[in-house]
């Protein structure tokens, strides 16, 4: 079975980081982790980059993809560096590098602290592989058809999940 819309694919993949001396880093491996990603194809569950190379992919193919930031996390936007009092944080322990969650206009964003200053703390709300080249190997291990209710909610569910006890929340 080929990978198209309305499919649940099973992969294993190894993220990179491709750097300005064209060395790279690896940033992720499911394979190493012995968790194998899982997500819905069509329903924006991936990167677009590699939800368009995976299109057509079958159980078993191998491949390597070079995704540019506009096809990955997206391009850096300065306007989301900003000041903020240090109050925002409450009593939680800052330090450069330090990650939260907030939620922002469209819904739950991860915030960067990048410099303290006294009272104002610099946070990036840009995601943090955003503006970065990225390589992911891929191997398919497994495309099915998606459930009712993985349909319905628009990511894959555990095994067994009934679909009338899901809430229908996603016009397909």
């Amino acid at each position: 079975m080929s990978i198209a819309a309305h499919q649940v694919v099973t992969l294993h993949y190894v993220l990179s980081d491709v750097l300005d001396d064209g060395e790279k880093q690896v940033l992720d491996d499911s394979e190493a982790r012995q968790q194998p990603l899982e997500y819905l194809h069509g329903h924006n569950n991936i990167v677009p980059g590699l939800e368009q190379a995976l299109e057509g992919q079958a159980a078993g193919s191998e491949l390597s993809v070079t995704l540019m930031p506009a096809d990955a996390y997206g391009i850096r936007n300065e306007a989301l560096v900003q000041e903020v009092n240090r109050n925002a944080f409450g009593n939680a322990e800052l330090e450069i590098g330090s990650r939260f969650q907030t939620e922002g206009e469209a819904g739950p964003q991860i915030v960067t602290v990048v410099a303290l200053n006294g009272d104002q703390v610099t946070v990036d709300t840009n995601h943090p592989l955003a503006g970065r080249t990225l390589r992911y190997k891929v191997r398919v291990l497994d495309v099915r058809e998606a459930t009712r209710a993985e349909l319905a909610k628009g990511h894959p569910l555990p095994p067994g999940t009934d679909h009338s006890k899901v809430e229908d929340r996603k016009v397909l």
